[in-house]
């Protein structure tokens, strides 16, 4: 059994699946979220898309870090989370503009003071705030945040968002085929729209992050952090403090708390841009969130062969996971992004064009694979000469 699992976690969500596996998939199988008719205008040139996600155990490290620094900005970083979470799903479907969202906080207020609801709730705004300045259009619409400490140790902060779409204007993933390559986006990095350096660590995988890299200072200092029920032996079990600086390129260190709290980045002014001026040339988008590397897996219309081959070189907080937790490489893409977080799927003759975008936006992007005909649903990752095989 993994890490992951021996924590009470699944990258692979099987028993989530399972719950859910008699339930309507929407007008597109493949679509990336659940796509529906038009139920609120009836308009049979539109359709309804609605997405739940959030910050996931990400609040626990933020939590960490607000108590042994006092520093409640990190909050802010949690409010984007939630959000991204939801809205760079929603990108993959094609969507971008008026967007409605409605926020689910869950606290233990004996622990979790006003103002952290405040720092949540005001940097939610703020953000919808900032990507109002690129044309996308977020409407707070409030929310529920409940007092719940028998329920949640800390705090669960969560979110929904709906939209109502031109169906023509939507991505469904029936378009990617052989010949396609794939144009990878970087997590890492700064784009022109961050204030300072993000490892790409995104909103998953946080549970394994969290307790491979951090020592037993927290396990010994903070039980209401993890679950106490775990065997001892898989918590906190690495070696770095949340203020231990780490080189993330010659002349630039940030701390590992900064590292594992980096908000995770959206490519929304990037993707709306593309599908507003490219949306044919598109013929899948995937976000690599729960599942990292394998996600595609799940959203392919035919049996294909997905060849990753030319990956970015994993940013520094995965190199760290990695040593800390001696997960492999297998392990590692099927819980990480590791570094490359979203997916367009195109021609080759426009790959050029979607990767000299992303500069202007300060995306690194390259093609880092392929599709290839095949008889089953397949992918081979080829990373520093080693192969590995999910199907």
């Amino acid at each position: 059994m993994s890490l992951y699992n021996k924590r009470g976690v699944s990258a692979q969500k099987e028993e989530v699946h399972s719950a859910v596996k008699n339930l309507g998939k929407g007008l597109y199988k493949n679509s990336f979220c659940k796509i529906y008719p038009d139920y609120i205008s009836q308009s049979a040139d539109h359709v309804n898309i609605m997405h739940s996600d959030g910050a996931g155990t990400k609040s626990i490290l933020a939590y960490l870090y607000w108590k042994e620094t006092n520093d409640i900005s990190v909050w802010e970083g949690i409010a984007k989370d939630a959000i991204v979470m939801n809205l760079d799903d929603l990108i993959c479907c094609g969507v971008y503009d008026n967007i409605l969202f409605s926020s689910t906080i869950d606290r233990n207020k004996t622990l979790i003071p006003g103002e952290v609801l405040s720092a949540i709730i005001n940097g939610s705004q703020k953000f919808f705030d900032d990507l109002k300045s690129f044309g996308i259009n977020i409407h707070y619409m409030g929310g529920e945040t409940a007092d719940v400490g028998d329920v949640v140790r800390t705090i669960a902060v969560n979110g929904t968002m709906t939209a109502r779409w031109p169906k023509e204007k939507i991505i469904t993933n029936e378009k990617i085929k052989a010949g396609n390559v794939i144009v990878g986006l970087a997590g890492f990095g700064q784009t022109i729209y961050e204030n300072d350096y993000n490892s790409g660590i995104g909103s998953n995988g946080l549970t394994s992050a969290r307790h491979d890299v951090l020592n037993k200072y927290y396990f010994d200092h903070f039980k209401e952090s993890f679950d106490n029920n775990l065997n001892p032996e898989v918590v906190y079990s690495g070696m770095h403090s949340l203020g231990e600086m780490i080189e993330v390129y010659p002349g630039k260190s940030v701390s590992a708390g900064k590292l594992l709290l980096s908000p995770t980045r959206t490519f929304a002014p990037y993707i709306k841009e593309v599908l507003e001026k490219h949306f044919y040339k598109i013929n899948g988008i995937i976000h690599c969130s729960g599942g990292g590397q394998t996600k595609v897996l799940k959203y392919l219309p035919e049996n294909l062969k997905i060849i990753k081959d030319n990956l970015f070189n994993a940013p520094p907080i995965f190199k760290i996971i990695q040593q800390e937790s001696a997960a492999s490489l297998k392990e590692m893409f099927e819980v990480f992004n590791m570094g490359s977080r979203m997916e367009i799927y195109c021609d080759n003759k426009d790959a050029n064009m979607f990767i000299e975008t992303a500069a202007i936006y300060g995306i690194e992007a390259q093609v880092i694979g392929r599709v290839e005909p095949s008889d089953k649903i397949e992918l081979v990752i080829n990373y520093n000469g080693e192969l590995i095989h999910y199907n």
